[in-house]
């Protein structure tokens, strides 16, 4: 059953849909009235509804019965990556969607190879958005995560000062054998608490950055004895969050 976010709250039981999702509705699935689809509220209540009529310019579904399960992790987890190179990030955003994660937060590390332009940031930023509203449309989240600009890693200091439990995965720790941060973070962190992981790119932390996020109340972790790409990193992580705290429980 195909699933659709939508912007306004329902009036008497009714949605009405248009944009993008309009499109998709009336000419790419070709749906017609009475074909059922799931509607998701910006609050993250979902709708079993029925289609009513499909205009020139919008969807007009009833909602059959509302839905009480969630699909969303029990923790809040926001992913920081160092702006890594071409679609890296985009692999990211779409693969960690899936996983659970509740935003990303893009930041420009001294290694980072791509040099961020901001004359195109805001189509940047709307195509992340786009791809994780379509991955969490696909995996059945009830939110849709947030995807930030990029921002320098001062403000990313700064956004940290929010956050309950807060790591960085660092290759020095794995290749120390360092094993068991991740797990204790784990154990310890308690259903709506928050956690922010930070990645490096391609070329990792540096060691000021690492000095610096410690300094500023991160634990270094280690991600199991092999090295990951920038783009395994995140996925590993979320994998290992949803393990934890969703099929141990």
């Amino acid at each position: 059953m195909q699933r659709y976010f939508v912007n306004t709250n329902p009036e008497t039981n009714r949605f009405t849909i248009n944009g993008d999702d309009y499109h998709h509705i009336a000419r790419v699935m070709r749906m017609k009235s009475g074909e059922t689809i799931v509607c998701v509220t910006k609050e993250g209540k979902s709708a079993v509804c029925q289609i009513a009529e499909i205009t020139d310019e919008q969807v007009v579904a009833n909602v059959v019965k509302w839905e009480d399960e969630t699909t969303e992790l029990p923790i809040k987890v926001s992913i920081a990556s160092g702006l890594p190179k071409g679609d890296k990030l985009e692999w990211i955003i779409q693969k960690g969607t899936e996983l659970g994660a509740t935003d990303f937060v893009p930041f420009l590390a001294s290694r980072s190879i791509v040099k961020w332009d901001e004359k195109k940031a805001k189509k940047k930023v709307e195509r992340w958005q786009k791809i994780a509203k379509e991955a969490a449309e696909q995996s059945y989240r009830s939110k849709i995560p947030q995807v930030f600009s990029p921002v320098h890693i001062k403000t990313l200091l700064e956004q940290a000062a929010n956050y309950d439990f807060k790591l960085v995965a660092y290759e020095e720790e794995a290749k120390q054998g360092e094993v068991a941060v991740l797990a204790k973070t784990l154990s310890e962190i308690k259903a709506g608490q928050s956690l922010l992981m930070v990645f490096g790119p391609e070329g990792g932390l540096s060691t000021q950055e690492i000095s610096l996020l410690k300094e500023n109340g991160f634990s270094v972790c280690g991600l199991g004895p092999r090295i990951l790409r920038t783009e395994t990193a995140p996925l590993y992580f979320l994998s290992a969050v949803s393990y934890h705290k969703e099929l141990l429980r």
